[in-house]
């Protein structure tokens, strides 16, 4: 990732250009390590996002705002008292690091006018967010406390006085000289550890041109100008590789933006390693496979344990052929060998010496009648356990293919619901249930298909919305979406029949797949066990039909 001095340069001008002597109307907090500042402009309202998270720190402008917790966390409303209504008098970049200042005008309790300076440090896994009264220099606060158990050389705590990060003895790249320039080693980690500011993919920029210093003062003109393109680069798979606002040479693709917000905002979406569902989804994730990796162990313990139970069949015959020779038993005897009568074998048959003859007949009896109880036991263990593994490997399977936070949040709703996760406790007004809004599509003939979001979608659309005559699509053996087919009273088509079942492969874990098959039948044969997972259901009068997962793309829908 190249969020370094020169795309902070851009970052900062495009801010100063946007949000100068912009008031502060509403301060959220998404996440611990996020802020969204709404503020008001010459040019309209704009929306200002900062991370300061270790994997994707950044700031910039954004058009969509990142959903908020149902209450504010306290460095959210410490900002809000302090900030809120505050104007802000200027936007700069401290040097040429990786840090841009607010300097802020504020009315205090008294009305009395007060500047402050709030400094977004966008350092990995050092990144924070810090609010300074300029009148003491002094921190108020900051997203991110860092005491001196963390940090021994510097501690970011309410009281201290603010100090910027050591220096590294770099020349920052907008002071450089044509004799300095000179004199460096034009290999790019020479480059990398001698000129500040610059990431490694603008190392290997530089070390690319003819003339240092040359290349450096054309970055620098451009950035004063304002003439920069900012570029997402793409990989092979079309992923974003990475991001600046010079000419990189390591990928195949790029896109160019207007605005450097709008290349950060695309990137920062697209990769997966930053990518909010995801993150939302890991904890998740990481939750249900060690659930699904204790049922897999269970079952085959169950399966185990069955296997033996199956074979008790010799407990029954040595109790048999104990009680039919008794007076060829010795007392205190640890073995006998009898004829079996049923086909005239020689059998050995442990004793224990400590039980008479009788009594150890007894005892493989009892054995016997505990092994067929046990039978009974373990199949109804391994029945209730393989219900448990299709449920939970159907969530998985939701929680792989989901694409907004919502769907992850209804997840996790379902996983607290049905006790596999703890409820989080948090302070506010409960957050209010949306309705039901799966996936819509219309078949190529005109039959309008639903599909479920997650299981608890999934029981809503086929007993609640479908009626019983229409029908219900469901991969075969494979964990997904419930798919329903609304007739309205029209005879099913073949073509609706492929389309319909071409969605549910895609919704479902099989979506990579190729002739996936899917089981299809009126609603009015899908039934609901007592007692059943929410999702789990059986039904009868199937069929089947193999096909590519696809989704009709003119007329999806996404619900959130």
């Amino acid at each position: 990732m190249a969020f370094d001095g020169i795309v902070t340069c851009a970052v900062a001008q495009e801010l100063k250009n946007t949000l100068l002597m912009g008031k502060i109307e509403k301060i959220y907090q998404p996440e611990s390590d996020e802020l969204v500042f709404h503020i008001h402009t010459k040019k309209g309202n704009r929306r200002l996002y900062a991370s300061a998270s270790s994997n994707h720190a950044r700031i910039h402008l954004i058009e969509e705002n990142p959903p908020n917790p149902p209450a504010p966390l306290p460095f959210c409303m410490f900002l809000r008292k302090h900030l809120q209504g505050g104007r802000i008098t200027d936007i700069a970049q401290k040097d040429c690091e990786r840090i841009i200042e607010f300097q802020l005008e504020t009315i205090d309790e008294l009305g009395f006018s007060v500047n402050k300076k709030l400094i977004f440090e966008i350092m990995g896994k050092h990144s924070n967010i810090i609010l300074i009264d300029l009148s003491t220099g002094k921190i108020m606060d900051s997203i991110k406390r860092v005491s001196i158990d963390v940090n021994r050389a510097r501690q970011i705590l309410p009281g201290k006085l603010y100090e910027y990060p050591p220096l590294q003895n770099k020349i920052p790249f907008k002071e450089i000289t044509p004799g300095q320039a000179a004199s460096l080693d034009k290999d790019p980690k020479s480059l990398l550890a001698s000129i500040g500011g610059i990431s490694p993919a603008a190392a290997q920029f530089l070390a690319d041109g003819p003339d240092l210093y040359t290349r450096l003062n054309e970055i620098k003109e451009a950035l004063n100008q304002g003439r920069l393109t900012p570029v997402v680069y793409l990989k092979e798979d079309k992923s974003p590789g990475d991001f600046h606002v010079i000419p990189l040479s390591l990928y195949p693709e790029s896109l160019n933006f207007d605005t450097v917000s709008q290349a950060l905002d695309y990137y920062f979406v697209h990769k997966q390693s930053s990518n909010r569902v995801k993150q939302k989804a890991a904890d998740l994730e990481k939750t249900l496979n060690a659930a699904l990796d204790k049922l897999y162990l269970k079952r085959q313990r169950l399966g185990e344990d069955l296997i033996k139970a199956e074979n008790s069949d010799k407990y029954r015959l040595y109790g048999e052929l104990l009680t039919a020779n008794i007076h060829l038993i010795r007392p205190g005897a640890d073995a006998v060998t009898v004829t079996n009568y049923y086909d005239g074998s020689q059998v050995d048959i442990p004793l224990d010496p400590k039980y008479a003859p009788p009594k150890n007949a007894q005892r493989y009896f009892k054995k016997y009648g505990k092994a067929k109880t046990a039978v009974k036991e373990k199949k109804v263990q391994m029945e209730e356990t393989d219900q448990e593994i299709a449920y939970l490997e159907s969530v998985a399977a939701f929680l792989e293919n989901a694409l907004t936070v919502e769907e992850v949040d209804s997840i996790r709703e379902e996983l607290v619901e049905s006790g596999i996760l703890r409820k989080r406790k948090t302070s506010g007004a409960p957050k209010k249930k949306g309705k039901a809004q799966p996936f819509q599509y219309i078949t190529e003939d005109g039959f309008r298909v639903l599909a479920g979001h997650n299981n608890k979608e999934n029981d809503l659309l086929t007993f609640k919305m479908a009626g019983p005559k229409d029908y219900w699509f469901h991969t075969k053996d494979i964990p997904g979406s419930h798919v329903l087919v609304f007739t309205d009273d029209r005879l099913l088509t073949e073509e609706a029949i492929f389309d319909a079942a071409a969605i549910a492969a895609y919704h479902s874990k099989g979506r990579a797949s190729e002739n996936v098959p899917v089981d299809y039948t009126q609603v009015r044969y899908v039934k609901k066990p007592a007692g059943a997972k929410p999702g789990m259901v059986i039904f009868t009068h199937n069929r089947t039909v193999y096909v590519t997962p696809k989704v009709p793309q003119s007329s999806e829908s996404s619900s959130r």
